[in-house]
């Protein structure tokens, strides 16, 4: 389990090598990486992102990771998993997150993969600032992402 919140970019091709060296049990390996779109909003708005602002609380921000990190392991068989999260002045086209799951079988890979990204997205303290000509406005949750999440809660 590796969990990094950094300004730094990332390589996937490399965090993929690293998570996988040496490493015979792994059958199947599912990424996710998000990028940083050029417009506001999930439909593809016609206002202009000139740049994001993430925040976090340092500290916080790793323990909830690591919670979410914990529970995906509880919950499927994997053999590793990789998060990194980048926070800091990102421009579009920027590499913001990425998901590695790594298990013997795809399908655990791939719904681990899933429910680390929804749940990444509505439980991890970051707080995102878009930039656009108009000014800079902070980004509202989305009902989209909660409902995605909602399909993890165990009932």
């Amino acid at each position: 389990m590796s969990i990094r919140v950094q300004t730094e970019d990332f390589d996937v091709g490399a965090e993929v090598a690293e998570l996988t060296a040496g490493r015979a049990d792994i059958g199947a390996i599912v990424t996710f990486t998000g990028l940083v779109r050029d417009h506001a909003g999930s439909g593809g708005g016609a206002e202009l992102i000139a740049a994001m602002e993430l925040e976090h609380y340092p500290g916080m921000t790793e323990k909830a990771l690591a919670e979410i990190e914990a529970e995906a392991h509880q919950r499927w068989p994997l053999q590793a998993t990789t998060i990194i999260h980048r926070f800091g002045r990102l421009s579009p086209g920027d590499r913001i997150v990425l998901v590695v799951a790594a298990s013997a079988h795809r399908q655990a890979a791939f719904d681990a993969a899933a429910f680390l990204m929804d749940y990444l997205k509505t439980r991890a303290p970051f707080w995102k600032k878009e930039e656009t000509p108009d000014g800079g406005r902070w980004v509202d949750a989305r009902c989209e992402d909660d409902a995605a999440a909602e399909r993890w809660r165990k009932g």
